[in-house]
C-alpha cells in the first residue's frame, strides 16, 4: 500500500482538513468470472474510492477490465468461505478469494474506509453537493410538491388561514366579554349594598346628598338616583356590539369548519383513488416478483460461486443433476460433430524393451499396482464381492460394488467385454499412448506429461472438462504399458495398463480445481481361433476379452445419487466408444500380437 494525501489548494476555496485521501492497496485476489473458467487470478486496485482489476499486474497499462465506485457498495464477507468477499453495487456483484482469512481482513477493512471518507454523507458532502438543494428547501416548504397537488392545497390552506385569524378574534371577544360579566357581578354587589344602606338611613338622611339626586317613585316617596349605567358603563363596553361581533365571528368559524370539511372530504376522495391504484400496482409487483422467482428456481443455471458444488450449495440434489445431465449431453453432441471431422493418423508404436527407469523412487509402487490388478481384477464378479449388474449390451457387462467413505462415493466398477478384429496389445497400446488420447477420450480439457519414466511409463497430468455445477477436477497419475507372460501354456499372455494417482512436486493440488484419485486399469488377453486349412491368420480369427476396473474418488462435495448416475451412463459410453475406435484404427493394418 501506498500513502497519497491531496495538496492543498492556492485558490479561495476553503480546504476540507477531511479530504486527505486513504490509502491505496493493490495486490492480487481470485475472482469468479464464470462457470466455465471458475475462479481466475486478477489484479485487484483500490483506489479514489474506486475498486478496479487488471489481468495482471504487468498489463495495467492496457487498463481495467471493470470497476466499481465504492460510495454505494455492500461487501458481504461470505459466512462459510473464510477467504471470501462479496462486493456489490446494485445489480453488479464481484465475487472475490483472497489467499487467506488475514487478507480477506484486510481488504475488507480497506475498502470499508475508503467508503467512509468517500464524502457521502458527510459534512463535506453537504458544504460540497447540498448547497443548492438547502437553498431550495429553506425558500419553499413545497419544493418536491408538483404544481397541481399546490393548487389542490391552495384552498384548503387559505381555509385554515382564515381560521386562525377567526380564532384569535374569538379569542379577544371571549376576553373583552369575560371582562363585562366580571365587572357586572361587581357592580350588582354594590348596587345592592348601597340600596340596604339607604333605607336604613333614610330618616337621618332625608333630603339631600351632596353627588345625589332625587326622584319621585310611583309612590310619590323618594328614592336616591345613582348614576346610571350607560350602554358603556362600567368600563366603557358597548355590550351589544360584541354580542353581535362575537356572533358573526362565531357564525364565520362555522362557516369555515364547514367548508374545510369539504374539501378534506374531497381530497379524501383522491387519495382514496391514489391509494387504490398503488395497492394494485403493488400487487402487480408482488405477482411479477412471484413468477420470476418462480420461474428462476426452473432454470438449470444459476450465476455466482454459491451455486457451484460445495457444502453449503444453494443448487438442490435435482437441480444438480438435471445440470450436469444437460451438460454431459452438450459434450455428446460436441464430440459427433467432431468425430465426423476427425482426420486419421498413422500407427506409431513404443518399443517393447524399457528404458532405465530414472525415478527409483516409483518401481516399487508400480510393481504393487500391476500385482495387485493381476491377482483381483481377473477374479469372478461372483462370490461374496457385492457386485451388481448395472449394464448389459451384447458382450459388455458393467457392474458396480457401492462405497461410501466420509461421505464421499468410492464405488469400485468393473467392465468386462470381447470385441472381434483385434488384439489385446492394440487395445492396451491405443488406451496408453498418449499420441491418440484426444481421439476417443472425450472428458479431457488438456493434458501434459509431467515425467517420462521409461519408454513404458510417464507422469501426466490432466484436467477434466467442468460438467457444471460441479467443480473442475484434475487428477495427477503415473501410467504403465506392460505385457505379463502366462505361466500356463495353455492360456495367453496378458497385457496392462494401469494409471494410478501420484505426487509430484512440480504440480501439487490447487484451489482452481479439486484433485481427484484414481486407480484404473485395462486388462487383455488375445484369444485366437486356428483358420482353415493353410490359410493366415487374419483379424476374423482373434478376439479380444477386455478387463476394465476403475476405483475414483472424485473429492468434493458432488451428491451421492449424481455421481452414481454419471458413472452408470458414462462408462458403458465410454467403453464402447473405446474399442470402436480401436476397431476402426486397426481394421487396415497389420496384426500385432
Amino acid at each position: 500500500m501506498s500513502d497519497q494525501s491531496s495538496s492543498p489548494s492556492s485558490s479561495d476555496e476553503d480546504v476540507d482538513p477531511e479530504s486527505e485521501q486513504t490509502d491505496d492497496l493493490g495486490g492480487t485476489l481470485s475472482k469468479w468470472t464464470n462457470y466455465i473458467h471458475g475462479w481466475q487470478d486478477r489484479w485487484v486496485v483500490l483506489k479514489n474510492n474506486t475498486l478496479s482489476y487488471y489481468k495482471s499486474e504487468d498489463e495495467r497499462e492496457y487498463g481495467c477490465r471493470g470497476s466499481l465506485c465504492l460510495s454505494k457498495a455492500v461487501i458481504t464477507p461470505h459466512e462459510f468461505d473464510e477467504c471470501r468477499f462479496d462486493v456489490s453495487v446494485n445489480d453488479s456483484v464481484w465475487y472475490l478469494r483472497a489467499e487467506d482469512p488475514d487478507h480477506r481482513q484486510q481488504w475488507i477493512d480497506t475498502i470499508e474506509l475508503h467508503k467512509a471518507e468517500s464524502g457521502y454523507g458527510s459534512e463535506s458532502s453537504l458544504r460540497h453537493h447540498g448547497s443548492m438543494l438547502s437553498l431550495t428547501s429553506a425558500t419553499s416548504g413545497l419544493s418536491t410538491t408538483s404544481t397541481s397537488s399546490f393548487r389542490k392545497g391552495h384552498s384548503l390552506r387559505e381555509k385554515l388561514a382564515e381560521m386562525e385569524t377567526f380564532r384569535d378574534i374569538l379569542c379577544r371577544q371571549v376576553d373583552t366579554l369575560q371582562r363585562y360579566f366580571d365587572n357586572c357581578a361587581s357592580g350588582d354587589y354594590r348596587d345592592e349594598y348601597h340600596r340596604d344602606k339607604v333605607e336604613d338611613d333614610e330618616d337621618d338622611f332625608p333630603s339631600s346628598r351632596p353627588d345625589g339626586d332625587y326622584l319621585l317613585n310611583n309612590n310619590s316617596s323618594k328614592d336616591k338616583l345613582f348614576p346610571v349605567t350607560s350602554p358603556r358603563a362600567p368600563t366603557g363596553i358597548d355590550f351589544k356590539g360584541e354580542a353581535i361581533t362575537f356572533k358573526a365571528t362565531t357564525a364565520g368559524i362555522l362557516s369555515t369548519l364547514s367548508h374545510c370539511i369539504e374539501i378534506m372530504v374531497k381530497r379524501e376522495e383522491s387519495w382514496q383513488k391514489r391509494l387504490d391504484k398503488e395497492m394494485e400496482r403493488r400487487r402487480r409487483v408482488e405477482e411479477a416478483y412471484k413468477s420470476a422467482l418462480t420461474e428462476l428456481k426452473k432454470k438449470s443455471h444459476y450465476g455466482g460461486p454459491d451455486y457451484e458444488e460445495g457444502p453449503n450449495s444453494l443448487i438442490n440434489e435435482d437441480e444438480f443433476f438435471d445440470a450436469v445431465e444437460a451438460a454431459l449431453d452438450k459434450q455428446d453432441k460436441i464430440e459427433e460433430q467432431s468425430e465426423k471431422c476427425r482426420t486419421p493418423r498413422p500407427i506409431t508404436l513404443s518399443p517393447d524393451a524399457y528404458c532405465s527407469i530414472s525415478a527409483q523412487r516409483y518401481l516399487t509402487k508400480v510393481e504393487e499396482m500391476v500385482h495387485s490388478h493381476m491377482t483381483y481384477s481377473l477374479q469372478d464378479v461372483g462370490g461374496d464381492a457385492n457386485w451388481q449388474l448395472i449394464t448389459e449390451e451384447g458382450e459388455m457387462k458393467v457392474y458396480r460394488r457401492e462405497v461410501e467413505e466420509n461421505g464421499v462415493v468410492l464405488d469400485p466398477l468393473k467392465a468386462t467385454h470381447a470385441v472381434k478384429g483385434v488384439t489385446g496389445h492394440e487395445v492396451c497400446h491405443y488406451f496408453w499412448d498418449t499420441a491418440y488420447r484426444n481421439d476417443w477420450e472425450t472428458t479431457v480439457e488438456h493434458f501434459n506429461i509431467v515425467e517420462t519414466l521409461s519408454d513404458k511409463a510417464v507422469i501426466i497430468y490432466q484436467t477434466l472438462k467442468r460438467v457444471w455445477p460441479a467443480s473442475q477436477r484434475d487428477i495427477l497419475y503415473l501410467s504403465v504399458i506392460r505385457k505379463i507372460l502366462s505361466t500356463n501354456e495353455n492360456e495367453p499372455d496378458t497385457w496392462l495398463v494401469c494409471n494410478f494417482s501420484v505426487d509430484h512436486d512440480s504440480y501439487l493440488p490447487t484451489s482452481r480445481c479439486i484433485r481427484a484419485k484414481i486407480n484404473v486399469a485395462m486388462i487383455c488377453q488375445t484369444l485366437v481361433s486356428p483358420p482353415e486349412g493353410n490359410k493366415e491368420i487374419s483379424r476374423d480369427n482373434i478376439l479380444c476379452k477386455i478387463t476394465y476396473v476403475a476405483n475414483v474418488n472424485p473429492g468434493g462435495w458432488a451428491p451421492a445419487s449424481v455421481l452414481r448416475a454419471v458413472a452408470r451412463r458414462e462408462y458403458p459410453k465410454f467403453l464402447k466408444r473405446f474399442t470402436s475406435y480401436v476397431q476402426e484404427k486397426t481394421s487396415d493394418s497389420a496384426i500385432l500380437f
